[in-house]
């Protein structure tokens, strides 16, 4: 069966909403906040790029990646546990050859996977992704300049218009309704360029999620936190940290594609300004870790988010592992580590929180992936077009600074 057959076949087929043979579960763990709804999995720790904002390479660096078997197992036990969505990450997820048979075992399960990437997917493996059902991908980009791209990658050439010729591919390949977006790390770097990525992003139909950079110490590695002091904001910085925030939320009022809740961007600010972060108030301060989410590591262990592990071996791909966690069996120590953890902007996590606990953002969620789909198109571009694209709006945005 040709693709584009195979693809309607298969749309009329399940027809029942974005997140196919997910949605009982979903609505379950956002009305109990008692089974994850989300779970990142980092399939590796290998990536072709060196991104100055990751340390994940590093961290994860000491660890076997799962068989493809393991893997599987987990794509069963997660969906045994009520689990909605994975996310498939790494490193570049990628640089996994296996990775549409992983991706196949949780759409068997019926765990809806979500990939994140940086673009490094061949087409042949794209075309593997979209044949076995998969229309949720993302893939990292801080700028419409490719040279600071480049330069934020790790100094890798040519990472920039690789990752758009990614693009131009997906949508070429892609259900139109299918959500793509844009990772975009938010650093004094880049401040200046977010709103022509999000520009850049609406015009072909993709969405933008914003994340701002961490930063620790070598005494307290962790996986997404930067050592490179210079992705910290100066306090001459916040001015303009605040007045980014307010257009993007009023860029969202003009319905362009910003994923991120008021909520959550609210607290970027806070965070790169060091206040307190408010988005876990309504759960005591801690974060939802493991009852909404968790994380598992390349070796398949489970822990509490992509920074802090836990001192106790639970194989997420073991047999036991479902009981484990019904009878919360790694709990006590998962809330022990997240309640002196004094909270984190990474994205993901907090806007599950955020949709989980409070009504405005649950709503907003509702309305984009269940009632009405991504009430977004992807537009057929080529690289070339792209590439004058992200010109045009680049230039337009440094004369109307």
């Amino acid at each position: 069966m040709a693709l584009l057959e195979y693809r309607h076949h298969r749309q009329e087929e399940l027809n029942v909403g974005f997140f196919e043979g997910g949605i009982r579960p979903l609505v379950a763990s956002v009305l109990t906040h008692q089974q994850p709804l989300y779970v990142q999995y980092y399939v590796t720790a290998r990536c072709n790029l060196r991104c100055v904002q990751c340390n994940v390479i590093y961290s994860n660096g000491d660890q076997e990646e799962c068989s493809l078997t393991q893997a599987e197992q987990i794509a069963a036990n997660l969906a045994a546990i009520g689990t909605s969505i994975v996310l498939l990450t790494g490193g570049e997820p990628f640089a996994r050859t296996d990775l549409p048979k992983i991706a196949k075992a949780f759409i068997t399960a019926g765990v809806h996977p979500r990939i994140q990437t940086n673009g490094f997917a061949s087409r042949e493996q794209l075309e593997e992704m979209v044949a076995l059902g998969v229309k949720d991908i993302s893939i990292s980009l801080d700028s419409l300049a490719p040279s600071l791209q480049d330069q934020l990658n790790g100094d890798v050439k040519h990472s920039w218009e690789q990752a758009l010729e990614r693009v131009s591919i997906i949508n070429e390949l892609f259900p139109p309704d299918a959500f793509c977006s844009f990772g975009c790390v938010l650093s004094p770097n880049n401040i200046d360029h977010v709103t022509s990525v999000v520009r850049f992003a609406t015009e072909i139909g993709w969405w933008v999620s914003l994340v701002p950079a961490h930063q620790t110490s070598t005494r307290e590695p962790r996986s997404f936190a930067t050592y490179d002091k210079n992705l910290v904001f100066d306090p001459t910085l916040y001015p303009k940290v605040s007045q980014l925030m307010d257009e993007l939320k009023w860029m969202k009022r003009q319905k362009y594609n910003i994923y991120d809740s008021d909520e959550y961007l609210d607290d970027i600010y806070r965070y790169v300004t060091g206040s307190p972060i408010r988005w876990r108030r309504r759960n005591n301060n801690v974060c939802d870790s493991p009852n909404l989410y968790f994380a598992i590591q390349p070796n398949g262990e489970m822990s509490v988010c992509c920074d802090y592990r836990l001192s106790q071996s639970f194989p997420v791909w073991h047999k036991d592992f479902p009981s484990q966690y019904k009878e919360r069996v790694m709990f006590p120590e998962t809330r022990s580590i997240a309640a002196k953890c004094t909270g984190c902007m990474y994205g993901s996590f907090p806007e599950i929180s955020i949709s989980a606990r409070f009504y405005r953002p649950m709503i907003e969620r509702a309305l984009l992936f269940v009632a009405d789909g991504t009430q977004s198109t992807l537009k057929r571009v080529t690289k070339t077009d792209l590439i004058q694209l992200a010109e045009e709006i680049r230039i337009s945005g440094e004369t109307s600074v």
